[in-house]
């Protein structure tokens, strides 16, 4: 389900090639811990398999792709290569490094296959909201959201077989945090989030669109972790999901609207946005009601070790933040009340945006993520959001208080479930 694997696998069966699949493992990335490594490793040794199986061989190259893809390709006498694509600087960056270093007569292409309209086809700029982007991708879906080709077993075998993979080595090569324990709810790799799709589907699909903000109840898809390492693509997800439209059609709506429309929404916003995790990224509107109320003097000031820790005086904040820690996910309601308390409570709304980017990144699974920017900046800096009435700190962001969460749902019952030391 990769549209840039099978654009290459078409391209190798043209030219009666052989097709190498390489992913080149780098030894820290952003504030990533071994929680987010051992999912992906995991993920990868059962793409390693797979791809065995299709006598197509799989390389794991220890380091930054600029340093092992060049050399790579020379080596085996790459005919061209094909990379997938991601929004954020840092893997941008990855491209244009290997593109820089790769011999002139080896073609580069990069296919956006994890969304399902491509960024730049989507949109030619920056999205206001989701109102402005919203037709755009619905105009667009009928060419785009089709069934995948199947992936053959390839018939033109490599000369020479790929290297065995050293997995454990592959853990001692990374510099990351250890202290961030992996999950136990979520398995890695395609066959469980197509598991975890398949109970979406028969147990959670039909209160999706009546419970999905009710942190109490299990109505939401849970699938973020394997969108976010490729490990399901969200186009298989859809494709799934839209045969009980029949039957279930305001809960299908609401999730094509969230899984398609929002996230392709982030997307566009880091596409186009070089500031898309800073301050600066905001609409003039939000930094000049901001900047207004930076000096306000806040209800409370808390440290990041404090946030971190999860002991601030609001229990409803500590008990989602402790969800994040111990599950590597908050639910997606208390993420919009969680980062707009950490406006409330911080000097500033710069390192509001810092510690919320940090904690998200470090702790949740789907963490360093188009989501997850636009998810801190919608909360804090009123991304794709309008102007509300003015209040303190906040000036014109949307506000939200524990009194309004009291009203939505039973607050202490989910305080209950992640009190401290629990």
């Amino acid at each position: 389900d990769n549209w840039a694997f099978l654009y290459a696998q078409r391209l190798a069966l043209k030219q009666e090639l052989p097709l190498h699949v390489c992913f080149c493992l780098v030894p820290k990335f952003l504030d990533a811990t071994i929680r987010h490594y051992g999912f992906m490793l995991r993920g990868l040794q059962e793409v390693a398999e797979e791809c065995a199986e299709l006598n197509i061989p799989f390389h794991l190259l220890l380091g930054y792709a600029k340093d092992v893809l060049p050399a790579f390709v020379e080596e085996h006498g790459v005919g061209g290569l094909v990379t997938d694509f991601c929004p954020l600087r840092l893997p941008q960056q990855w491209v244009e490094d290997v593109r820089e270093r790769l011999p002139e007569d080896v073609p580069f292409a990069q296919v956006d296959a994890h969304n399902i309209v491509p960024c730049w086809v989507a949109s030619p700029k920056q999205e206001y909201s989701a109102r402005t982007i919203r037709g755009k991708i619905h105009a667009q879906l009928p060419e785009f959201l089709t069934e995948f080709p199947p992936i053959v077993r390839h018939p033109y075998p490599p000369s020479c077989p790929a290297e065995p993979i050293a997995w454990e080595a592959c853990y001692s090569s990374l510099q990351v945090d250890h202290t961030v324990k992996e999950v136990e709810w979520a398995t890695p790799g395609t066959a469980a989030g197509l598991a975890v799709l398949r109970s979406f589907i028969a147990e959670r699909l039909k209160s999706f669109s009546s419970h999905r903000n009710d942190p109490n109840k299990a109505a939401l898809s849970n699938l973020s972790p394997w969108f976010h390492f490729g490990q399901i693509s969200t186009q298989r997800a859809i494709l799934e999901v839209q045969k009980h439209r029949g039957k279930y059609k305001e809960s299908v709506d609401a999730f094509v609207e969230e899984a398609v429309v929002r996230r392709e929404l982030a997307e566009n916003f880091c596409y186009y946005n070089e500031n898309y995790d800073s301050v600066k990224g905001a609409y003039d509107w939000a930094q000049t009601t901001l900047k207004l109320h930076t000096k306000d003097k806040r209800p409370f000031l808390y440290k990041l070790q404090e946030l971190e820790q999860g002991t601030t005086h609001d229990p409803l904040w500590n008990a989602a933040q402790l969800q994040m820690v111990q599950e590597g996910k908050m639910h997606g309601f208390l993420r919009m009340y969680w980062a707009k308390k950490i406006l409330e409570w911080t000097r500033s709304p710069e390192e509001a945006l810092q510690f919320a980017i940090y904690l998200n990144d470090r702790y949740e699974l789907d963490g360093r993520d188009p989501n997850g920017y636009v998810g801190c900046l919608w909360s804090i800096c009123g991304i794709h959001d309008q102007g509300w009435a003015e209040r303190a700190v906040f000036g014109k962001i949307r506000y939200m208080n524990y009194a309004g969460c009291k009203r939505k749902f039973d607050v202490g019952q989910f305080e209950r479930r992640y009190a401290a030391g629990t």
